[in-house]
């Protein structure tokens, strides 16, 4: 069986809640062997650690998502950092800026998203960003760090990969992957042209469930087992087989998150 990871799910959401076992068996039927769980807010950390509790196949992130951050995001940020030391987490996430749904807060999403990659640096901690109409903004913040802080690369992911070839490119140069998840799948999809730009060693598979279900799924809840349905979309777009996607992307995300990924004991 093909092995695959995904980077980015919230299982933990009430959404699961009725039959989150289900969901677990399936993933794992369909060659899921772990799901990394970026975390949102104060309020997800107890559900995200819980679940983590039910299987080991579940490795937790921290972090304030930006949506998330308001007049209040200070104290927010407190909560958030009294768990990123504990030895369980893996990545410092999902933190980015997103002037899609609202502008009002854009200087605090900014400082909040610069505040916490350096928790990520001085912590050696994979970044899990999220931006949306944000590209100029997310990466300002990060060269500015990059040349503070007299860093090479950084190492993480750009969660749902939305940009141009342009902006891949500076992503990769940075030092993080593509996350590609079920809008690869969606008809006239322009990511599914940029990926072919890109090596397989440039990108990781995610979900984001329980939102953006591939297609045939499209517009009903998103769970991890989908995996493969976004892995055979790449196998078809990078013209190569279902098991090179599966393996790849797999290592990529050994590599990224290093010596955080090993097997629990």
């Amino acid at each position: 069986m093909i092995k695959y990871v995904d980077t980015h799910s919230h299982l933990y959401s009430e959404e699961f809640n009725e039959d989150i076992l289900l969901v677990i068996q399936r993933a794992k039927e369909n060659g899921l062997i772990k799901i990394l769980l970026p975390n949102i807010d104060s309020a997800s950390i107890e559900p995200m650690f819980s679940l983590c509790q039910k299987d080991d196949i579940f490795y937790p992130m921290m972090g304030l998502h930006p949506t998330s951050i308001d007049q209040n995001y200070k104290e927010e940020l407190k909560k958030i950092q009294a768990h990123i030391d504990d030895k369980s987490i893996i990545g410092i996430g999902e933190i980015g800026i997103d002037l899609y749904w609202d502008t009002t807060f854009i200087k605090e999403q900014i400082e909040a998203f610069e505040i916490q990659v350096i928790w990520a640096l001085e912590r050696d901690l994979p970044i899990i960003i999220h931006n949306r109409k944000s590209f100029d903004e997310v990466f300002a913040s990060l060269i500015k760090i990059k040349k503070e802080r007299r860093i090479n690369k950084f190492k993480g992911i750009f969660h749902s990969f939305s940009g141009d070839v342009n902006q891949g490119r500076k992503v990769i140069e940075l030092g993080f992957k593509l996350g590609i998840g079920g809008v690869v799948t969606f008809k006239n999809a322009k990511i599914a042209d940029i990926i072919k730009e890109f090596d397989l060693r440039d990108i990781v598979l995610e979900t984001d469930s329980p939102y953006l279900s591939p297609v045939p799924y499209r517009g009903k809840r998103n769970e991890s087992s989908y995996i493969p349905l976004i892995a055979e979309k790449i196998a078809e777009v990078k013209e190569t087989s279902l098991e090179e996607v599966g393996r790849i992307t797999t290592e990529n995300v050994f590599e990224v998150f290093s010596l955080y990924l090993q097997p629990k004991s």
